[in-house]
């Protein structure tokens, strides 16, 4: 079912050719491993059915890990309210409206596609953003589900992972044959290991860009859905200081989300990081955006 967020032809041609090169990148490394070890098999066998029950439960695991639940339109009017809006004027089924009651504030949305999704937004930006910036951000997120790209980073992001579980089982799998041969085992478990890394390395580089420019394009077609990319801005530079003066203790205990959150559970400190391994484009670069946005539109301060 279409919407009414314009279709954004770049995000699509970054989503088809990232999970080519993804696809292409794994369907390698396993045969690899299959011709050096029997254990790939298994590993491969295992890895596809979590990868299957990630896509498939996808809503389900990042409410569990979040703490979040799903709340009523009696129980959350003014939230449902703003959904209901936006998802008329979007022209696009409503997702399921979730809270996390986390002092983080921020917002995510989840789900294999649009009939599926979730909409999850922290205690934590409910007590700090007023309506038309939580309208910012919400239609920021809608425009994920409604460009379906929660769904591709679902899968990018856990295809990282698959490297490091065939590898285990590589090593801890009796590669090699048997132990007469220690020579041809080290061989082959030097090879797993430094064809694993490059592996996770490329899928790593691959799946933060992106991201970074899912990012931007939710921040433009948010910002063009509501009319007020201002109100998106503000709730940007609102939510990126507050998110600096959470304790890292609990930044950390988020950073597993930061590709799937509007803004990254960050401090101050990992900014200084290199953009090549940042979830989200820089601060300034997402509030240059909205400005840039804002006077195409024609928009009053």
């Amino acid at each position: 079912m279409k919407s009414r967020f314009k279709p954004d032809r770049g995000l699509t041609s970054r989503m088809v050719v990232t999970s080519f090169l993804l696809g292409l990148l794994y369907v390698g490394f396993v045969a690899l491993l299959i011709a050096l070890t029997k254990s790939a098999v298994l590993a491969v066998v295992i890895a596809g059915g979590m990868l299957f029950a990630q896509y498939w439960f996808s809503d389900r695991i990042a409410l569990y890990a979040m703490r979040g639940r799903i709340v009523s339109p009696e129980e959350a009017p003014q939230l449902h309210g703003v959904i209901d809006r936006l998802c008329a004027l979007a022209d696009m089924p409503k997702p399921r409206v979730a809270i996390a009651d986390v002092d983080l504030p921020n917002a995510f949305a989840t789900g294999r596609n649009p009939d599926k999704a979730v909409v999850c937004v922290t205690t934590g930006i409910l007590r700090r953003l007023d309506t038309d910036e939580l309208e910012g951000v919400l239609a920021h997120e809608l425009s994920h589900v409604a460009h379906r790209d929660v769904a591709v980073m679902t899968i990018a992001s856990f295809l990282g992972v698959l490297a490091g579980l065939i590898t285990r089982f590589g090593l801890y799998g009796g590669l090699g044959g048997g132990r007469g041969r220690d020579q041809n085992t080290a061989v082959i478990v030097l090879t797993i290991v430094l064809v694993s890394a490059a592996v996770y390395a490329i899928s790593f580089l691959l799946t933060r860009a992106l991201s970074r420019y899912r990012e931007l394009a939710a921040d433009r077609a948010g910002a063009m859905l509501t009319g007020r990319p201002s109100a998106l801005a503000s709730a940007l530079t609102k939510i990126s200081g507050d998110i600096a003066r959470i304790p890292s203790r609990d930044l950390r205990q988020a950073e597993a989300f930061n590709a799937f959150f509007f803004a990254p559970a960050i401090s101050g400190k990992g900014v200084s990081l290199s953009s090549l391994f940042s979830t989200h484009p820089p601060l300034e670069k997402r509030l240059d955006r909205l400005g840039v946005l804002s006077r195409e539109l024609g928009e009053q301060a």
